[in-house]
């Protein structure tokens, strides 16, 4: 998590992805969500993680907890 960007670095839909993410969507599933194609997807999930440094969904997940975007999982906080 070295270069991790400010969430001005991100658009909202790179955000909104990153929350489908956190919430266990796959590609397809986003997608399918979100009207778009898998390809489309896929090349979001590349600039996510070239903006963030972050290459995997625990990485993402975590990152979206910090952020506030994902609630309800940790009732005792998350110190990560």
């Amino acid at each position: 998590m070295n270069n991790l960007a400010t969430n001005r670095a991100l658009s909202r839909r790179e955000i909104e992805i990153i929350k489908l993410i956190a919430n266990e969507y796959s590609s397809a599933e986003i997608a399918a969500h979100l009207n778009l194609s898998i390809r489309t997807i896929e090349t979001y999930r590349k600039r996510i993680i070239r903006k963030t440094g972050i290459s995997n969904p625990i990485g993402l997940f975590k990152y979206a907890v910090k952020q506030g975007w994902v609630q309800g999982y940790f009732s005792t906080g998350f110190a990560g």
